[in-house]
């Protein structure tokens, strides 16, 4: 049986989330108090009490989502046994990229949780609120092909691109507001659904450059090293080990899109994964897991009793 370990993104947060894996495990503790410490933030009260709108804030979200976990792949480590090893690829959605090459030993802690600090800040600065807008195209017609020419459609009126190619189904556009209307309008005229998403930025897309710079800067300077596992990259959709090129997809992924769709496929046809496990806060992955590899088993590890059923079941 082929393992592979995923991380979520961005949107899995909820106030609470890791508070029952902190009440039971000192290397959970540990794990947000040292994130903590890297951010001189009290990050993980945040999460423990709220307030949600402030949890919500991509600065906090994403270093707060990372968090999770990596504490969830250390209790599973420490309490069950389990190494991130023992999985054939690591992936994560977007910010959950980060959390894969953390747990896999790629990027520190400290300077995880900082990188994203900044990546979540840098998000923000770059596109003025409102000058920006995502929307999710969903049902049954919904594919890669439609929601491009969705997007080619808005794009008369400024930027927009597929920003998400999350499974079929489920592709999420982003650009210049007036062009994402657009392309809603396209897209429904095509037969999607479409729900304009609450977000305070236009992710993944070109208007995103100026944050890609600015990560551009700090991960030049941030120490990487080759993953213990390979990591399957969103914007390649194949699995990584070089350092280096890691380091420069890190750059390219804040403009570019998330193959998702791709990287699940992949690693259930040509890596043999039989297995998906979502790694942290939520189960968004493990429900685009089951619609895009339905032959591969698939779940979430978010409490202890989870994490004690599947140690138990390698």
């Amino acid at each position: 049986m082929s393992l592979a370990l995923l991380f979520p993104g961005q949107g899995s947060q909820s106030v609470g989330m890791g508070v029952a894996l902190a009440d039971a495990f000192v290397s959970a503790r540990e794990i947000f108090a040292e994130v903590d410490d890297a951010l001189n933030q009290k990050l993980f009260e945040l999460m423990r009490e709220g307030p949600e709108d402030q949890l919500t804030l991509t600065e906090n979200a994403q270093p707060a989502l990372m968090a999770v976990s990596v504490a969830t792949a250390r209790v599973l480590k420490v309490e069950f046994g389990v190494d991130v090893a023992r999985a054939a690829f690591v992936a994560g959605h977007s910010l959950g990229e980060y959390s894969a090459l953390a747990a896999a030993g790629a990027i520190s802690l400290s300077d995880t949780a900082r990188l994203l600090k900044l990546r979540g800040q840098a998000m923000q600065r770059a596109v003025p609120v409102g000058k920006g807008a995502m929307a999710s195209l969903i049902g049954p017609k919904t594919d890669l092909a439609l929601a491009e020419e969705a997007a080619k459609a808005g794009s008369a009126a400024g930027v927009c691109v597929v920003a998400n190619d999350n499974n079929k189904g489920n592709v999420v556009i982003s650009g210049d507001k007036a062009a994402v209307d657009l392309a809603i309008e396209k897209a429904k005229e095509l037969g999607a659904r479409a729900i304009p998403l609450n977000v305070s930025a236009p992710f993944h897309c070109p208007l995103m450059q100026p944050a890609a710079d600015e990560m551009a800067a700090a991960l030049a300077d941030a120490k990487i090293i080759a993953p213990v596992v390979p990591v399957v990259a969103n914007v390649t959709a194949r699995r990584e080990t070089d350092a280096e090129v890691i380091r420069r997809l890190l750059v390219e992924q804040v403009t570019g899109r998330v193959r998702w769709r791709e990287s699940m496929e992949w690693m259930a046809s040509e890596g043999g994964v039989t297995r998906f496990v979502e790694v942290g806060a939520g189960k968004v992955l493990t429900g685009m897991a089951k619609r895009i590899a339905p032959d591969a088993e698939a779940l979430a590890l978010n409490t202890a009793e989870e994490l004690e059923a599947f140690a138990k079941s390698l």
